[in-house]
């Protein structure tokens, strides 16, 4: 089966999930939602494979174009999309990313890693 992701209740959506008899589950919803979700819901949908997949079913289905090959190879595909959709994508690429960084060098730094819960 499949849903739009458009619903109010996560625990219902997880549990009409796990009562389907699925065995997989691809979450297309943003980041970091789909996340969250995957991660608040594990419990309910026990051993269901979970994966998050974005944006990649747009890709799949042809809405969205993936970077030239050469950006991909050199790990530039962020910057591809960044340019495609700066309303969407700057906050996460250029915030988010500056975020990440900073918090890697502060633990690497620190001689400590550490983990937060979602």
């Amino acid at each position: 089966g499949s849903s739009d992701g458009y619903f109010d209740n996560d625990n219902e959506a997880a549990r009409r999930v796990a009562e389907s008899g699925a065995r997989l589950l691809f979450v297309g919803m943003p980041s970091p939602r789909k996340e969250r979700f995957l991660h608040q819901q594990r419990s309910v949908l026990g051993s269901i494979f979970s994966m998050g997949v974005g944006g990649s079913f747009d890709v799949w289905a042809g809405n969205v174009r993936r970077a030239p090959r050469w950006m991909q190879r050199v790990g530039l595909e962020w910057a591809y999309r960044l340019l495609q959709e700066p309303r969407r994508l700057w906050k996460r690429y250029l915030i988010g990313n500056l975020r990440f960084g900073w918090i890697v060098l502060a633990s690497r730094f620190s001689g400590r890693m550490e983990t937060k819960e979602c």
